[in-house]
């Protein structure tokens, strides 16, 4: 399906920067879905089919988060600056901003679904409905899972990923050429990546600040200041109702999932079965439909 274009694009102020967001459909509808994209510091762009869930008779936001895409871009500031915190304070902004603090939706795709999650533990009053794809509860986890799903690889592939990263030159052309054997089975299986797959690499490319510092050189060689996060012990305080999403080949496993599952009082899981880790990129029509539905049944 064609990305519709926006009704509405613009900034908001954030602390003196500026968080750009656009909208797509008409207000007066259905509740907002607000939706946060991955990384951190990934960027809008592979989220933008989303946009298409506007046909359904919903306004659909997307912004770039602090420091990616349209978003202000600092990249002299250290890991003392890019926390959870940070990015729950914009979410907050945002949706004053716009308006939309007292109903709203969430769909929060990988990063955007921990940062998704850390903002429901909080319970706002205004969130009606939670959908947290192909996210993991903690890193831990997602660095257990990763190592499963690196052991499957070719032999030779994975000695080259062991080689580059016990040297520290994961920037090598070896090691990106190794990194993509793993990302065309568990994050993208639409081959070529389209054009908002590829705009978001072009984001980390150009500027890898967020992601670097928070997570670390790709999916699943983390080594920034998330590596220890969890939201576990806190899912119990999700009040919201809640649509878990996830791929039967992503790199977000199945064991990194289940703890959502386990202890989100009012929650759904949906496993895209020809699909890993951007099924709404994946099995597009039928992700808008699954998340539409789910949608509808919490407004």
């Amino acid at each position: 399906m064609a990305i519709p274009e926006p009704n509405h694009t613009g900034t908001v102020d954030f602390n003196g920067y500026s968080t750009w967001y656009r909208i797509t459909g008409e207000p007066g509808g259905r509740t907002p879905l607000v939706v946060l994209h991955g990384g951190p510091g990934a960027g809008h762009n592979y989220t933008l089919s989303i946009a298409n869930i506007a046909q359904q008779g919903r306004q659909v936001v997307h912004y770039d988060q602090l420091g990616i895409g349209l978003s202000t871009h600092l990249p002299v500031k250290g890991a003392d600056f890019w926390t959870v915190q940070l990015f729950l304070d914009e979410l907050d902004n945002l949706l004053k901003a716009l308006g939309i603090a007292d109903a709203y939706h969430v769909l929060g795709q990988s990063w955007g679904g921990m940062l998704a999650a850390e903002h429901a533990v909080r319970r706002p009053p205004g969130l009606r409905g939670l959908v947290i794809a192909d996210s993991p509860a903690s890193m831990e986890l997602w660095l257990e899972g990763a190592a499963e799903l690196r052991a499957a690889l070719p032999p030779d592939v994975q000695q080259t990923l062991l080689a580059h990263e016990a040297a520290g030159t994961t920037d090598d052309p070896e090691y990106r050429a190794a990194e993509k054997v793993f990302y065309d089975r568990h994050v993208c299986r639409v081959i070529p990546n389209p054009p908002e797959v590829n705009a978001t690499w072009a984001n980390v490319e150009a500027d890898p600040t967020v992601y670097h510092t928070m997570n670390g050189p790709n999916e699943f060689h983390v080594t920034g200041t998330m590596k220890d996060w969890s939201v576990i012990d806190r899912l119990h305080l999700i009040e919201a109702p809640t649509l878990l999403v996830s791929g039967r080949y992503d790199e977000a496993t199945p064991e990194t999932v289940k703890p959502f599952a386990d202890h989100i009082p009012d929650v759904r899981w949906h496993m895209f079965e020809h699909s890993s880790h951007m099924p709404h990129v994946e099995e597009e029509e039928l992700y808008l439909r699954v998340v539409g539905e789910f949608l509808d049944s919490t407004d």
